[in-house]
């Protein structure tokens, strides 16, 4: 013997609106939760189906002091149809309009674009126009290095670097002159420490070198 098929959750949900339909009367939950097995909705999932149906404003609620009643009535699920309806109906219309709309755009493109010789020899063309492109826009990538707004920013960023280490090279004089002020007893061991860390008696400030002029592509043919 087959086992009985449960019921699905829209077949739930209609069990649940007949027994508002039939009576047209105002329910706590827990008198819905005894009427729903009644109509084959076990009472479990009975707060689950009618919350369903609150969400799509096909069931009604209230609080009333501290208890909650739901109701429902013919004419409001009516009504809540016929709104869903003329929804439909007007995006409907609106998808119908602009399909047409898209139909006279794509007619309009077509014109001028008949399949013909000369057609198919500027497609030719364009192709042969997109690959030299292609290949021009590769061969501007190798000179990239000389890129007038890449040489900049590369002086640029040298120049904050100079001066960078000739403000640290500043400090270690200031503070060589310092310790040899205060610990002129230990001058043997200071210069064996600055030598240690290569600090040496050519240590000194750093030149900046000249730019060296950008060199355009024939030159590197």
């Amino acid at each position: 013997m087959s086992k009985k098929r449960g019921l699905s959750l829209d077949e739930k949900r209609e069990k649940m609106l007949q027994i508002f339909y039939e009576s047209q009367d105002f329910f706590l939950l827990k008198e819905l939760e005894k009427s729903g097995p009644k109509k084959g909705v076990i009472s479990q999932s009975v707060k689950d189906v009618v919350q369903t149906l609150v969400d799509d404003d096909l069931v009604f609620k209230d609080k009333i002091g501290t208890s909650v009643y739901f109701w429902s009535l013919p004419s409001c699920a009516g009504n809540q149809l016929r709104n869903i309806q003329r929804k439909l109906s007007s995006d409907l219309q609106s998808s119908e309009s602009r399909y047409a709309e898209l139909i006279d755009q794509c007619n309009s493109l077509k014109k001028g674009r008949e399949e013909s010789d000369e057609r198919e020899d500027a497609l030719v063309d364009l192709k042969a126009i997109e690959q030299k492109y292609n290949e021009l826009k590769d061969e501007i990538l190798q000179y990239s290095d000389n890129d007038p707004a890449t040489f900049e920013a590369m002086k640029n960023a040298i120049e904050v670097a100079h001066a960078a280490a000739n403000r640290w090279t500043d400090n270690i004089f200031t503070l060589r002159q310092w310790c040899s002020n205060n610990f002129p007893q230990a001058k043997e061991q200071l210069d064996h420490l600055y030598a240690e860390i290569g600090i040496t008696d050519d240590f000194d400030y750093l030149e900046l070198p000249a730019a060296v002029p950008l060199s355009s592509p024939g030159d590197q043919v």
